[in-house]
C-alpha cells in the first residue's frame, strides 16, 4: 500500500506526508482520468484533502504535473538495473515489470502526458526531459557493464525497452515481457 493509500484509509496524509501524498493522487488521477482531469480538485479528492492544499504546495497546475512528472520518473529510472553501476548486465531490467505491477500509475501517467503533448506543445519540454533522464541513466548503466558508450545504441536500446512497457501497460503480457527482456539482456552481453 502506498503513502496516498494509507492516508486516504486515515482521513488525509500526516504532517510531512503530504507533498509526496498529493504527487502520488496527480500521479493516479493523470493515469486513470488523463492529464485533462488532472486538476487541484480532483488531486484533493483522491488524496483526501482540502483543494487548497495542492494549490499551497504547487501553485500553479503546471508545477503539479512538472512535479508529478519527476516523481513518477525518479521511480521509473529506479527499475532500469537492480545493482545500479554494478556493470552486471543481468542485473539491467529486472525491475521493470515488477514497476510496472507495482505502479503502473507511474508508467501510464508518463505515457498520458506523452500523448497529451501532441495536443499541447508546451508539455512538449516535459517529454524530452523525461526521455533524456532515462536515457541518460541507460548511458549510465549501459557505460557500467562494459557496453560501447554510443547514443545510437543507447537510443536504440531504450526504444526497445519503451515499446516494451507501452506494450506491457496496453496488453499486460508479463510472461512475453519477461522473454524480450531476456533477449534483450542476451543481445548485450554479446556486444561487450
Amino acid at each position: 500500500m502506498t503513502a496516498a493509500e494509507t492516508a486516504l484509509l486515515r482521513g488525509g496524509p500526516r504532517y510531512g506526508e503530504g507533498r509526496a501524498a498529493l504527487l502520488a493522487a496527480a500521479v493516479r488521477v493523470g493515469a486513470t482520468r488523463g492529464l485533462r482531469h488532472l486538476t487541484y480538485r480532483s488531486v484533493a479528492a483522491e488524496a483526501g484533502v482540502a483543494h487548497g492544499l495542492v494549490a499551497h504546495h504547487f501553485g500553479s497546475r503546471d508545477a503539479l504535473i512538472e512535479e508529478a512528472l519527476q516523481f513518477s520518473l525518479d521511480h521509473g529510472v529506479a527499475s532500469l538495473s537492480s545493482a545500479p553501476g554494478s556493470g552486471d548486465v543481468s542485473a539491467l531490467f529486472v525491475g521493470v515489470t515488477s514497476w510496472f505491477e507495482q505502479d503502473a500509475d507511474d508508467a501510464v501517467f508518463q505515457y498520458e502526458l506523452i500523448l497529451e503533448s501532441r495536443r499541447r506543445p508546451e508539455l512538449r519540454p516535459h517529454v524530452e526531459r523525461l526521455y533524456e533522464a532515462y536515457r541518460e541513466a541507460l548511458r549510465v548503466e549501459m557505460k557500467a557493464c562494459g557496453l560501447p558508450d554510443d547514443l545510437n545504441l543507447v537510443h536504440l536500446v531504450f526504444a526497445a525497452l519503451d515499446g516494451l512497457v507501452f506494450q506491457q501497460v496496453c496488453l499486460g503480457q508479463t510472461g512475453a515481457t519477461e522473454a524480450a527482456l531476456d533477449q534483450l539482456r542476451g543481445l548485450l552481453s554479446r556486444l561487450r
